[in-house]
């Protein structure tokens, strides 16, 4: 619910925006410090990775409600809508965890998995049960 667009197209790419950047929240970007002096280890997009344009999905389709419910304290009635689609990046995190536990049961392995966010690679690998020498080149 935009409330009265002021530009569509725009909104459509804060859409776009807030999804792709909280693909990132939820699965790469791990932001590690220090447990004794809380200093940050990490050093920027050195370490962790940010989504690229090679992240985004071929196919996205953004549409909003028709609505005519302006928002009566805002400009000309829009309301924010680069915040509010942030959290649909949630249900990439939990279709992985679907696929980890997919991945547990093709293995035999069975149980609850705790997977944090950010789930990086190297998480979800470890989550799935699968240990480095099983992996070849």
């Amino acid at each position: 619910d935009c409330g009265k667009s002021l530009n569509p197209s725009v909104d459509v790419g804060q859409v776009e925006g807030a999804f792709i950047q909280s693909l990132g929240f939820y699965l790469t970007e791990a932001v590690v410090q220090c447990e004794k002096t809380g200093q940050v280890l990490t050093a920027g997009t050195w370490d962790y990775k940010p989504p690229t344009a090679l992240d985004i999905p071929q196919i996205f389709n953004v549409t909003f409600l028709k609505t005519s419910n302006p928002a009566t304290v805002s400009t000309l009635g829009s309301k924010a809508v680069g915040e509010p689609p942030y959290q649909l990046g949630a249900s990439v995190f939990f279709a992985a965890k679907q696929a980890v536990y997919a991945a547990r049961a093709d293995a035999g392995l069975t149980g609850y998995v705790s997977l944090n966010t950010p789930a990086t690679p190297v998480d979800l690998q470890t989550a799935c049960g699968i240990a480095p020498e099983q992996l070849t080149l």
